[in-house]
């Protein structure tokens, strides 16, 4: 698990990389804000420290985040969300957990680093609300899109990945470990999940990337690369090697 010191790293040269043309390909001089989605246990964290050292080797500041979580206030929301002594949280007031968290990240570190400049990697955001709470609980896509306004105050990520693997294998290797209280829920349950990422898919193909998630990290980490490299300057698609010492420090670094 990422510690909070953790999650933001990577700076370009100069202050925060400001002055450098190795910035993302954001509007106005923002940075870029892509996100990692799926069903559980499909690698998103993996995968988001992969692209990271990616981005950091062509010399782009990058903030890796995770939902909810990445501020003392959603790390507290995340624990009550995940718990699974809580089974009695209604799934209204789920939704607004959620996009409470959601809110005290964006205003707290997700915008100020958009705005010096830095790439920001986060591990769920809002499609995320809408295939588990829109679709796999029911509260609809029209419903949890206006609750997804107000917590992420109106920002959209300008790429999303989402992760595919097999649905039982990748919740089984979620869980080693044991079950937290969404993973929890039955095959039925993730199994709306995984069709709510793919109609999402099929509504913003532009923004929503599918992309299956592989049993060599490496070749998940090109497939993945390739649907954002157009964000990104030339420097970042020159050819990077991922290493078995890398993968090795991303799996030290995931399981912290």
């Amino acid at each position: 698990m990422m510690q909070e010191s953790q999650r933001q790293s990577g700076r370009g040269p100069g202050p925060a990389g400001r002055g450098t043309d190795k910035r993302g390909l954001g509007p106005a001089g923002r940075g870029v804000f892509i996100t990692f989605d799926g069903g559980e246990g499909v690698g998103k964290s993996t995968q988001i420290l992969l692209l990271g050292m990616r981005l950091e080797a062509a010399g782009i500041e990058v903030c890796r985040l995770r939902e909810p979580g990445g501020t003392r206030v959603g790390e507290a929301i995340r624990q009550i969300l995940l718990d699974p002594a809580y089974v009695e949280i209604d799934d209204m007031g789920e939704l607004l957990l959620y996009e409470a968290a959601r809110a005290q990240l964006t205003g707290q570190v997700i915008e100020p680093a958009l705005a010096r400049g830095a790439t920001v990697l986060c591990d769920r955001f809002t499609d995320s609300t809408l295939a588990y709470q829109g679709v796999a609980r029911g509260l609809g896509i029209e419903l949890v899109e206006q609750a997804n306004r107000l917590g992420s105050r109106g920002l959209v990520p300008q790429r999303t990945i989402v992760l595919e693997y097999d649905a039982a294998d990748a919740l089984s290797r979620a869980t080693e470990q044991g079950a937290d209280r969404l993973e929890a829920e039955g095959p039925a349950f993730h199994g709306r999940v995984v069709q709510g990422f793919r109609s999402l898919a099929e509504r913003e193909p532009e923004r929503v990337r599918l992309v299956q998630s592989r049993k060599r990290k490496a070749e998940t980490a090109e497939a993945v690369f390739a649907e954002v490299a157009d964000l990104f300057p030339p420097e970042a698609a020159k050819a990077f090697k991922i290493t078995d010492e890398m993968i090795a420090r991303v799996k030290q670094e995931r399981d912290q």
